[in-house]
């Protein structure tokens, strides 16, 4: 995917520093890799993007992983023989960006996004070093493709999945894309549309320029604030105005 002229003069004319923030999208199409995804086709735009401002991306499809269902960060020790998540949930905790990509099946989200969302759910006991929900600081989006309706639909339920595990949600922090309702052209193919619809490049656009922008000024505040919203202080018995002595 090749950026249009407004995206590669987004990219050149601005003094923003996003070095050193990594980006990670999981493609939740059914499609395993070395097939044609028109998700993956427009997760490339903002990919492109990122990419131009030298934040380290990487694309990965789930549905190349054994991920056993379950909320567990292991489901192994759960009688599962084999579970690959903890190899995935690795770069997702490395990634200060996590976009989540879906193509729409009878309105919702891929049975594999719903798959990955229960996984993220299995690290949500974890806490990062100042006593918060593990994924604290971090920001998250949605891409969304399909044939008929529900770009809102899905976009909603990721988002709300996303913040509600501990990312951070920019505005306008998802884009996507339908062709006609049926069996139409999808994105990717040619004379779909898609490419060149400036709603979609326009949302594109600007849900990668936003989820960068949060993600630079987390990095640079240290992340969210550790007042408030610190579940270890909580269970200690911590007032958050006062010190405890009997809190470690």
């Amino acid at each position: 995917m090749s950026l249009n002229d407004r995206q590669r003069a987004l990219c050149a004319e601005h003094d923003y520093d996003f070095a050193g923030l990594s980006a990670l999208f999981l493609n939740c199409t059914l499609k395993p890799s070395g097939t044609l995804s028109h998700t993956e086709a427009l997760i490339g735009v903002a990919r492109e993007i990122m990419a131009a401002n030298d934040i380290a991306t990487e694309v990965l499809r789930p549905v190349d992983y054994e991920l056993a269902p379950g909320v567990y960060p292991d489901m192994t020790e759960h009688g599962f023989e084999r579970d690959d998540w903890p190899q995935l949930s690795a770069k997702v905790m490395a990634a200060d960006i996590l976009v989540v990509g879906t193509p729409i099946w009878l309105g919702e989200e891929s049975s594999v996004c719903r798959r990955l969302i229960e996984r993220l759910y299995s690290e949500s006991g974890k806490l990062n070093d100042q006593g918060q929900y593990a994924f604290y600081g971090r920001v998250g989006g949605c891409v969304v493709t399909g044939n008929e309706d529900g770009v809102k639909h899905c976009g909603m339920t990721v988002l709300y999945a996303l913040q509600h595990l501990g990312y951070t949600i920019p505005p306008q922090a998802d884009c996507g894309w339908i062709g006609e309702a049926g069996p139409g052209a999808s994105y990717a193919d040619e004379g779909s549309g898609g490419p060149e619809n400036d709603f979609t490049q326009r949302n594109t656009t600007f849900m990668a320029w936003n989820l960068m922008h949060l993600a630079r000024l987390l990095r640079q505040a240290g992340g969210i604030p550790a007042h408030g919203n610190q579940r270890s202080a909580w269970e200690a018995g911590c007032r958050f105005d006062h010190p405890n002595p009997d809190y470690r």
